[in-house]
């Protein structure tokens, strides 16, 4: 199976091991993850502005190149990524003269095939946590916290891939590849997100909760798909431990930890 693949900014860039990880382990899965030929930013943030339609320009040029070739699944793992392309084709879908004039804008047409999907629906609807289960060579021994964040399941009518107070598709992962998983309350909750820049000490609070509630519960890894959630986590277990003498905790991509329990290249640090 061959998926078009829009990596986004941040991976290519600011996150390679999820960007690697995840191209190796689809690859061990059975799954080419072709990377679009042109892609350009997708903008970082869903205005929220119904009528700013220059906000959407760089989004529905995503959708476009997609469709160019050949349109279906578009595969991004970002949630910030996710979040603003899902919004985006559902927006274009239900306004269509706003797409005609962002198209006309753009010199560009767009059918609405592109269909924009989180790598971790792929792995639940199209690969299957069953066969995955079947490729496992070695069992991560760990005992993990599934974090979730905000984008990929808020707004659940516009983006969501799980039920948004109950998601199970991280869970229903992990547990196939042999991890022990706790349940884990503040799984949904915000880690400050953006406010690490603009006000770090709220940010640092809100991932310190998160943090120290991974800690009691006995957890030695919080795994998670955003490399927002990533800094902001790490951050708060760095400080959590040298200040306050809390245990540390690994602050692990989901393809990491799916990368060694398929033996495959590359193998981060952190699980091996």
């Amino acid at each position: 199976m061959e998926l078009l693949y829009y990596p986004g900014c941040t991976l290519a860039q600011r996150a390679p091991q999820l960007d690697e990880t995840a191209r190796a382990v689809m690859r061990a899965l059975g799954v080419e993850l072709k990377e679009l030929s042109d892609w350009n930013c997708c903008g970082a943030a869903f205005p929220l502005i119904q009528d700013n339609l220059m906000k959407l320009l760089a989004p529905t040029r995503v959708l476009i190149q997609a469709e160019k070739e050949g349109g279906g699944p578009l595969v991004t793992i970002c949630p910030e990524c996710y979040n603003v392309l899902k919004r985006t084709e559902k927006f274009l879908a239900d306004n269509p003269e706003a797409k005609q004039k962002i198209c006309d804008f753009i010199e560009e047409g767009y059918e609405g095939r592109t269909r924009v999907v989180h790598l971790l629906q792929v792995l639940r609807d199209e690969v299957g946590f069953d066969k995955i289960r079947e490729k496992v060579k070695e069992s991560p021994s760990l005992k993990v916290a599934p974090y979730y964040g905000c984008l990929v399941l808020r707004p659940s009518a516009e983006v969501g891939i799980d039920d948004p107070e109950d998601p199970r598709i991280l869970e229903g992962l992990l547990e196939a590849l042999g991890c022990e998983v706790v349940d884990f309350p503040k799984r949904i909750d915000c880690c400050g997100s953006y406010q690490a820049l603009a006000a770090g000490d709220a940010a640092l609070r809100a991932s310190g909760e998160i943090v120290s509630a991974a800690v009691r519960l006995g957890a030695e890894a919080l795994v998670l798909p955003c490399p927002m959630c990533h800094f902001n986590l790490s951050r708060a277990s760095e400080k959590l431990s040298t200040e306050e003498g809390l245990p540390s905790v690994q602050v692990l991509y989901f393809t990491e930890v799916l990368a060694q329990a398929l033996g495959v290249e590359p193998i981060p640090r952190g699980v091996r």
